[in-house]
């Protein structure tokens, strides 16, 4: 098979939704209906409780959320799936809003008793701005929820984008009979199925076919040819570059839990989904045909594996191929490196491959060289674009409650930060850490992880700052008197940078007044840059 023909098998897409919507679930049953995984549920007895094949950090399984981006591929109706889940949770929100850069589309989970929720809004918002083709899955159809009109008129309304069902319920709750496929025109009956794969699908050209009365009731039927009428009458007919364009999202419906309206989505998304598609960098777009290799680090997560200690640089491949113990140039650091055990996942589990190609996402060994958003590439020095970078909003300071485990906490919290889901500042005299995030749970799991993966105990103090500004100045002079007079709000992070922490936007505002030859950068981006024209 040539490369072309690897491009086109490739479908790269993430997971969205607020959290408690189904989407690890939904993720656990595309992997079964791609024989990844051979029942649901990766552990499951009377005193363990079950946890999603894409949960693996242990706090994850505790808590039953996900607290870090998981990677799984399969494959399926000829084409290769990557799929990458994300956490749910506000507090996480940028390892979803860096993943998405990473994936060519993304299906959004909504609980049909829900219906659009703030970080449901949010999340959109990031798909709308990158122009993101996006399937909607209205998931808990066996519950009580929304009227499915009414949900249609809320997910444009709020979500700011044209729908189009594909897929049409019949009733929901105690009355959900199944599902009527408008882009396949059959009928999938319900029933409840939570470990395995069951069918029932009838087709049904005709919907005036007798035969359905006979399957769901003379009413549900006649409910359906009604609401099917309503549908086609509403609804422009499904354009595909519409959808490619991120212009209409087509909507199925289903119950993840009971494996049920998955496949149709499934089959629908691997002929409707994009391909690989190319990425912007500093000097030029970057497409997947380019004969030379080229990708960027969106994830970095240490201790994938707690017994050995290893830490990984997620990266998605943008163009050329990727070839096992192959120099290639990383661009910040302005030396070339080999990888000898490039991995691809099925969640924790990982298997060394040759190569790979634009849309695949690879795990490579690290001790170190990478940060979030390094490229790298054979060829012209360039850079990709787009990666964001946060600001924390929350700010704690660090105490060892172990002393003799000292450098067990410095090991950790330093291999944690490079995650890039919180941000460490040495303030001096004492080398004391201060811990910046952007919500609260991010001190929870960081806090677990230190002494189960680390064996390092330890506790946070809230600190008052209202943000941290990284400065930079050619004026040394001003420089200096502005570390002397706020030696008290100085810090470096972890890359020794100088970092102002500011208590109040009022201080803010006057030390930007006050020293205007001094540039206060709200996030850590600006480094990237600077590092990359160094080099």
């Amino acid at each position: 098979m040539n490369k072309l023909e690897e491009i086109e098998k490739r479908r790269t897409f993430g997971i969205i939704s607020h959290p408690d919507a189904g989407k690890t679930t939904l993720t656990e049953k595309l992997l079964l209906f791609g024989g990844a995984i051979q029942s649901a549920g990766a552990v499951k007895n009377n005193k363990i409780k079950k946890s999603a094949t894409s949960d693996f950090m242990e706090i994850e399984k505790q808590r039953g959320i996900s607290v870090a981006t998981s990677v799984m591929a399969f494959n399926y109706s000829n084409k290769q799936i990557n799929i990458l889940d994300t956490p749910g949770h506000k507090d996480f929100a940028e390892d979803t809003f860096r993943t998405l850069t990473a994936v060519d589309s993304v299906i959004l989970v909504v609980d049909v008793a829900n219906g659009v929720e703030a970080q449901t809004e949010r999340l959109m918002e990031v798909c709308r701005m990158r122009k993101t083709p996006v399937i909607i899955f209205v998931n808990k159809m066996d519950r009580d929820g929304k009227e499915s009109f009414d949900l249609l008129d809320e997910l444009e309304e709020k979500l700011e984008i044209n729908v189009r069902p594909l897929t049409w319920p019949i009733g929901m709750g105690d009355r959900f009979k199944g599902i009527y496929n408008l882009f396949d025109s059959n009928l999938n009956l319900f029933q409840a199925n939570k470990t395995g794969i069951s069918e029932d699908i009838v087709s049904i050209e005709n919907l005036d076919n007798p035969q359905l009365n006979e399957m769901v009731g003379e009413a549900a039927a006649d409910e359906l040819r009604e609401e099917v009428e309503m549908i086609n009458g509403v609804y422009d007919p499904f354009d595909r570059e519409a959808y490619l364009a991120g212009d209409v999202a087509p909507v199925f419906f289903g119950s993840a839990m009971n494996n049920f309206g998955v496949k149709e989505m499934l089959d629908t998304f691997c002929r409707i989904s994009p391909s690989p598609r190319g990425r912007e960098t500093d000097l030029k777009t970057i497409e997947p045909e380019d004969n030379k290799f080229s990708g960027f680090v969106f994830k970095i997560h240490a201790n994938l594996d707690p017994k050995h200690r290893d830490r990984i640089a997620f990266l998605r491949i943008v163009s050329g191929t990727f070839q096992r113990n192959t120099f290639y140039n990383h661009v910040r650091l302005g030396k070339k490196m080999k990888f000898p055990n490039p991995t691809s996942f099925m969640a924790q589990d990982k298997s060394v491959i040759d190569e790979a190609f634009p849309g695949d996402v690879i795990g490579l060994y690290d001790s170190g060289n990478f940060k979030i958003g390094d490229t790298l590439n054979e060829g012209e020095k360039f850079v990709f674009k787009g990666i964001p970078s946060f600001s924390p909003e929350i700010f704690m300071e660090l105490e060892n409650l172990e002393p003799m485990k000292g450098k067990q906490l410095d090991k950790g919290i330093r291999q944690l930060m490079d995650e890039g889901v919180a941000q460490l500042f040495i303030q001096q005299p004492g080398n004391r850490k201060i811990i910046g995030t952007v919500g609260q749970l991010q001190f929870e799991v960081i806090n677990y992880r230190l002494e189960h993966e680390y064996g390092a105990k330890c506790q946070f103090v809230p600190k008052n700052y209202f943000k941290a500004c990284w400065i930079t100045s050619n004026n040394e002079e001003q420089l200096t008197a502005f570390k002397r007079a706020k030696a008290n709000y100085i810090a470096r992070d972890k890359d020794e940078n100088l970092v102002f922490l500011a208590e109040t936007p009022f201080l803010l505002t006057m030390a930007e007044q006050d020293y205007p030859e001094i540039t206060f950068h709200k996030t850590s981006e600006f480094k990237l840059e600077e590092e990359t024209l160094r080099t």
